[in-house]
């Protein structure tokens, strides 16, 4: 029954769900050096991966979330505090996130993982680990649960996944996210959205972008419509929710995997805390303290004091998985 009781208590601000979600992306200002390797994907596009090495027998895959890139905050913490204590660490920008548009008129989706699986392996051919472990946010943390509940052929040296923050059911999470309390988080979403796809239109002339909608577009469904679903294949958002939905594979992972999802998160639908399957698995790990927002975390104003999530993502990779730097 791998239900683990954390206790996350931050000061009194950091109480607030929306002031722990905000916080971090609009004050935090840590910094880290990467190196960046390009590399060409088997549909002739490219995808961005910025490393910063320390020697370890150890890598750390980090996939960020909607909009993200490894320059978003929770990326740039993470990795400094991984390198810290002693692990290499990779940040997958998915395509059109690494701050250059991407070759094709597909960029990603939130169940999107075969590019998962093309960067997994070749991490594990170019690269002598002993260990790989995936680390995703959000979007990206529903990428690393549907991966590895996904697919049977994924390399032994992959010991685990460790996931935040993940609306892992995408029909109930949007419904969520268009309600009033989360109408200026979805606007930024969409903002950012609505000015890659107007990018993909003068790209592709073929694209057929209805300009007008697009400007009108207040829910993720307008723009699935016009882009995600035709582009993909799905047969409609409803499908595109259902088909991506990280929670129906969970079942079928197979490596020790952490999912931290707080009570407080403002974006996740009741069906996002995937309770059942923590006490039916031995190796599905679910944590849910009360608070910390969406991809917050945060204790309090000093920076010193705001490595709860940090510490306990090296909690589960020493203790858990048995990994040590």
């Amino acid at each position: 029954m791998p239900i683990i009781s954390d206790t996350f208590s931050p000061s009194l601000p950091f109480k607030s769900a929306h002031f722990n979600t905000v916080y971090r992306p609009l004050f935090m200002k840590d910094t880290i050096k990467y190196h960046r390797k390009r590399i060409t994907t088997w549909d002739a596009d490219f995808i961005d991966l910025d490393f910063s090495l320390v020697e370890s027998k150890t890598l750390v895959l980090l996939i960020h979330g909607l909009e993200g890139s490894s320059q978003s905050n929770y990326m740039i913490t993470t990795s400094n505090h991984l390198n810290n204590i002693g692990f290499d660490i990779v940040c997958m920008n998915l395509r059109g996130c690494s701050g250059e548009d991407n070759l094709l008129l597909e960029t990603y989706h939130s169940g999107k993982t075969d590019d998962v699986e093309f960067v997994i392996k070749h991490l594990n051919s170019n690269y002598n680990y002993e260990n790989i472990i995936i680390i995703g946010f959000s979007l990206g943390g529903n990428l690393t649960l549907k991966f590895l509940g996904e697919y049977n052929n994924i390399p032994s040296e992959v010991k685990g996944g460790i996931a935040v923050s993940v609306p892992v059911d995408l029909t109930s999470s949007q419904a969520e996210l268009n309600k009033l309390k989360n109408k200026i988080y979805l606007n930024e979403f969409l903002r950012t959205m609505k000015l890659k796809l107007l990018q993909k239109a003068e790209k592709f002339p073929d694209f057929q972008l209805d300009k007008e909608l697009l400007f009108k577009a207040s829910k993720f469904r307008h723009l699935e419509k016009q882009y995600t679903v035709p582009v993909f294949g799905f047969k409609s958002s409803e499908d595109y929710w259902k088909k991506a939905s990280a929670k129906p594979f969970i079942p079928e992972i197979k490596v020790p995997t952490l999912l931290i999802n707080a009570l407080d998160d403002s974006f996740l639908s009741k069906e996002c805390y995937p309770i059942k399957e923590a006490k039916n698995m031995k190796n599905f790990y679910l944590s849910t303290p009360n608070y910390g927002g969406h991809v917050g975390f945060i204790s309090s104003f000093s920076n010193t004091e705001n490595k709860w999530l940090e510490q306990r993502i090296s909690k589960f990779i020493h203790e858990t998985l048995g990994i040590k730097s």
